[in-house]
């Protein structure tokens, strides 16, 4: 027999709120209430850092430059980075943060590391430079000791050496070659309305900038001052994303993938015996989300070779590109199944929701590294929207590569305040800090990055443990083995020392 539930009488209900509020409910206790700020500040990433009484001063110094920066009226997280970065420049916290020693670099494109600048008052200087200009606006290089042959779709070759003897203003054409190569301008928003034109525009920016970094004698150079110039930001190791491409010679001939690892290891160990206090780099190697399954296993099978003949330099596997127009993960796991079927260690560090495109098949990327085993995931940006991966990914330790200034220019979170990895940080979870491709950006080595993550997702509950635990987590989750990443900690840790004691006051 149904029941049928009669709605109360108005009375009746008038009667129990006037109980209710004859009842007068204790203040809550304020111990408990600090308890529970407590509970959350130590769930925090660095919550639990047993701190010295150096970095305790130092965290105070920090602390109050923070309270100050967050009352600028440009308040730096909270604008593009391209609007911003003149104004980080002058922050006393940007300049501690340059001198910190930032352990690893772990997310890094290998064209993309070293400021366009000497690119183009170093290497298009150099003798046999041509160029040409494409029909969409761009820029080809190409070095050779003969007139090259014509490129489809490029204006008749030009020798720069030619072309800037016969220019009024040399600075405008360098500035002109520079603006081809990096996405950095004054009005980011009109440039870039979406994220399908800032890809566009940065894939245009790699195609121009090709064939002056894989020209042999250039690539050599290139490499080691990227080196440089993350070694001068007081970045110790470095992994690098690198495509091992075909390098060419002035008369044509070319060099193939092996070669290229080989070169990257000879000039690795050139510059850690130029700086003994560099720990040295290893190469992920990568290829375009773009091809199809056919040419995915080849490369799966020459990526395995790779690691067997190369174990000291070559640290994985990833894919590479917009993931968004690329194939799903999923799509290769045919391919990506081979070293797993063979009994081939191959690790992988995918690239793994660097999207905002909810329910795709993009979108399961993320789930689909963790059943692949990935090492870590690179962006890992769509991370809150999957609980289940979430938790997988703390559970495994598999650390996420955030790269701050790279999520914003690409379009995937506008005020770094409200970027995701705000929520990661603060329950501790497996988190490293890296640039991504910083030339491209107008940035330089990790400082800049760190600089987003400790002002804009931090805020002011940030603090010097904080900083702490980053920097040991990009050493920690690296591709070292447990013995090297003792040594490298014990290295990082007396650069530490030294930079507490000599900021702390």
């Amino acid at each position: 027999m149904a029941v049928r539930l009669q709605r109360p009488h108005a009375a009746v209900v008038f009667g129990f709120l006037l109980c209710c509020m004859s009842r007068v409910l204790p203040t809550p206790d304020p111990r408990r209430r600090e308890a529970l700020i407590q509970q959350e500040v130590s769930m925090q990433t660095g919550g639990q850092m047993t701190l010295s009484d150096a970095e305790k001063r130092l965290d105070a110094r920090l602390f109050k430059m923070k309270q100050e920066e967050e009352q600028k009226a440009d308040f730096p997280p909270a604008l593009h980075f391209f609007k911003s970065r003149d104004i980080i420049k002058t922050s006393p916290i940007f300049s501690l943060l340059q001198k910190m020693p930032k352990g690893g670099a772990l997310h890094v494109h290998d064209f993309s590391m070293v400021d366009v600048q000497w690119l183009v008052k170093n290497v298009t200087y150099r003798p046999h430079c041509y160029m040409c200009f494409t029909d969409n606006l761009s820029i080809r290089f190409i070095f050779m000791s003969q007139w090259p042959k014509p490129l489809p779709h490029c204006s008749p070759w030009n020798l720069l050496e030619n072309l800037r003897a016969k220019v009024t203003n040399i600075t405008d054409l360098d500035n002109s070659i520079m603006a081809n190569l990096t996405l950095f301008t004054d009005d980011p928003e009109a440039a870039y309305p979406s994220q399908y034109v800032v890809w566009d525009r940065f894939e245009q920016k790699f195609q121009a900038l090709w064939g002056l970094v894989t020209y042999a004698p250039v690539f050599r150079d290139y490499y080691y001052e990227g080196l440089r110039q993350f070694y001068m930001d007081n970045v110790m190791y470095l992994e690098l994303r690198a495509l091992l491409p075909e390098l060419y010679e002035l008369d044509g001939s070319t060099h193939d993938s092996t070669w290229t690892l080989k070169t990257y290891q000879d000039v690795t160990r050139q510059f850690t015996e130029n700086y003994p206090d560099f720990y040295g780099a290893r190469i992920i190697f990568t290829v375009h989300r773009g091809v199809n399954a056919s040419v995915m296993t080849d490369v799966v099978e020459k990526a395995m070779k790779l690691q067997r003949d190369f174990p000291d330099i070559m640290a994985g596997f990833d894919l590479v590109g917009h993931e968004d127009k690329g194939r799903p993960l999923w799509y290769f796991r045919d391919a990506l199944s081979l070293p797993a079927e063979k009994g081939v260690t191959l690790p992988f560090f995918f690239h793994a929701g660097e999207t905002d495109l909810e329910g795709t098949d993009v979108d399961q990327n993320l789930l689909d590294a963790l059943l692949f085993n990935a090492s870590r995931i690179g962006h890992g940006f769509a991370l809150l929207r999957h609980p289940v991966a979430k938790d997988l990914s703390r559970k495994r330790e598999v650390a996420v590569e955030v790269c701050p200034i790279s999520n914003q220019v690409m379009k995937l979170v506008k005020d770094m305040r409200n970027h995701p990895a705000a929520a990661l940080l603060a329950e501790n979870h497996p988190v490293v800090i890296s640039s991504d491709d910083p030339a491209m950006f107008g940035s330089c080595g990790l400082s800049y990055d760190f600089y987003e993550a400790f002002v804009g997702f931090g805020g002011l509950r940030s603090h010097i443990g904080s900083l702490k635990q980053l920097v040991i987590n990009s050493i920690k989750y690296s591709s070292l083995t447990n013995a090297q990443q003792e040594k490298a900690l014990a290295l990082w840790q007396n650069s530490w020392n030294k930079f507490v004691s000599e900021n702390a006051f």
